[in-house]
């Protein structure tokens, strides 16, 4: 089989094992990944949390999971502590760019020595935001990066990493976090990440106003920005923007004058 094969059958003989009918959540460890490995006679990655990795942000669940769902809700993988983890029931509610808006032309201020040398990946997309005060534009407060890939221990949740984390003061004088998520490439954004960067400053940023944040790459170096909110329903969308870096000779009368016109957007 290949990888991606193996990765479905191994997920679906431990979601089979566990789910009754009628259950909206499945528990298991993360040690019945190697078990159920062992019973395919199949070989495990050498990194095991790839696994859980894959299904929250590079492909969908088998068929076999996906159609114990109910009409409008999808299932996901949640952490559920140190080394376990748990299918859960949600509404569906999916992070995807909006096809329809139009990217607001920004001056590129990337060094050209790092858009020279620089890929389309997480790595790169972070460094443009951040040299282009991305997050600042965005949220309408002055921000600054207080960490890359900050990985650490949160109660009840387990290990989690964002993959940076912004500061920021607004014309109040009160303090915000802003956790990012960078997607590029073929990678998606995934609601769980934003449940978990959520849970972090919680416990890390108590005194903080929190405000998640994610970006992703699209076609011809578009770039997306979403902030998000958490209701009943669990974490949705609030904002969605999208960018385009361009030469600055780019940026026409005509551009400036229609974005002097627009109404600012109402933030959450």
């Amino acid at each position: 089989m290949s990888g991606k094969n193996v990765y479905s059958a191994i997920v679906e003989r431990v979601f089979r094992r566990k789910y009754s009918k009628g259950a909206r959540m499945v528990e298991f460890k993360r040690s019945e990944l190697v078990t159920v490995a062992r019973e395919l006679k199949v070989a495990l990655p050498k990194n095991l949390g790839d696994i859980v990795y894959s299904f929250r942000y590079r492909q969908d669940l088998p068929a076999s999971i996906r159609t114990k769902a109910g009409r409008g809700e999808i299932w996901i993988i949640r952490p559920a502590g140190r080394a376990r983890y748990r299918f859960e029931l949600i509404k569906n509610r999916p992070i995807a760019p909006n096809a329809s808006m139009t990217a607001t032309k920004i001056p590129d201020c990337t060094p050209g020595i790092v858009a020279k040398y620089s890929f389309e990946d997480e790595q790169a997309l972070l460094a443009k935001i951040r040299y282009n005060r991305l997050v600042d534009v965005f949220t309408g407060v002055t921000c600054y990066s207080l960490q890359n890939h900050l990985r650490t221990a949160v109660p009840d949740v387990g290990q989690v990493e964002t993959d940076e984390i912004y500061v920021g003061l607004d014309t109040r004088g009160a303090h915000y976090v802003f956790p990012m998520q960078a997607k590029g490439g073929k990678d998606r954004l995934n609601v769980v990440q934003i449940e978990q960067d959520l849970a972090l400053c919680a416990h890390k940023f108590p005194s903080l106003i929190c405000r998640p944040v994610a970006a992703q790459f699209l076609a011809d170096s578009e770039i997306v920005l979403f902030e998000f909110t958490k209701d009943d329903d669990g974490v949705g969308i609030a904002h969605e923007m999208h960018y385009t870096l361009v030469a600055p000779d780019k940026v026409s009368k005509a551009d400036i004058e229609t974005y002097r016109r627009l109404t600012p957007p109402k933030r959450p």
